[in-house]
């Protein structure tokens, strides 16, 4: 692992550091303490952090100090609400997460340890999740006479099911890393220790892709699932002409023919 650069250039509070290994940032998350339960200082750090991003950051790893991804929600945050007060600092955190996630550059979570609540919420707005054994997931805000409020209602269900859901938030259940994993809530699954190492490897090589071919993934592939076919294919051509009249992916082409680019292999 090559040694970390200069932190990005944004004022961050305590519970948040950064760090750059060439065209990767990462952002972990610092209360370690808290077993990095989200307060709204962190969130709204999140915002600054993804706003003042460097146009040379190709990829994020977000990553988390400790032993735990998060335990969700800083219940220390739960004052007493209003409907109307609970309804905005809801939208706030949809507003936050969905800077991540449909954002200028692909995020890597990387998932260790208590992944609740809050914090489930959170990865689920990554684009590509990493878990190590020690990862486990639920939504224990049903017991606790609550409902999901950081967008997992959309997010989650997309990635288990409404059917898993259902029975994460009903029962209480608690799905273990290779349960998880089967349900679709991380993409890879490694031994303790190995996730930040995986996901820099994987950023890395995510930071190679032409940037138009990234910005049709993150913009135009998750819009083409969400509209009927015929609008998507619309919206498929439409990028596949964009991306195809690049110089970069010209270039790409013609070294592919040329036998210089690089094949698939299993």
């Amino acid at each position: 692992m090559t040694p970390p650069q200069a932190v990005l250039p944004a004022v961050l509070p305590p519970s948040l550091a950064t760090e750059r290994h060439g065209d990767v940032a990462v952002l972990r998350l610092a209360r370690a303490h808290k077993r990095n339960a989200l307060d709204d200082a962190t969130v709204l750090g999140i915002e600054t952090f993804f706003a003042a991003l460097p146009g040379d950051v190709r990829a994020v790893v977000l990553d988390a100090a400790g032993e735990h991804f998060s335990a969700g929600l800083d219940l220390g945050e739960l004052d007493e609400r209003d409907a109307v007060e609970g309804m905005h600092h809801s939208m706030m955190w949809h507003r936050v997460f969905e800077r991540m996630e449909r954002g200028r550059v692909p995020v890597v979570a990387v998932l260790k340890g208590a992944v609740i609540g809050g914090g489930l919420e959170l990865a689920a707005a990554a684009h590509i999740r990493v878990a190590e054994r020690s990862a486990y997931y639920a939504l224990p805000e049903g017991q606790r006479g609550l409902f999901v409020g950081g967008g997992g209602s959309v997010r989650v269900p997309r990635l288990v099911g409404v059917h898993r859901m259902t029975d994460m938030m009903l029962t209480g259940r608690v799905l273990d890393a290779d349960e998880g994993h089967a349900a679709g809530l991380s993409h890879y699954l490694v031994d303790a220790g190995e996730g930040l190492a995986t996901a820099l490897e994987l950023a890395r090589r995510i930071a190679g892709v032409s940037p138009m071919t990234t910005f049709a993934v993150l913009q135009a592939l998750p819009r083409i699932a969400e509209i009927g076919p015929s609008e998507g294919y619309l919206l498929e051509a439409l990028m596949a002409a964009v991306s195809s009249s690049s110089t970069e992916a010209q270039d790409r082409m013609r070294a592919f023919l040329n036998g210089r680019g690089p094949k698939v292999r299993p």
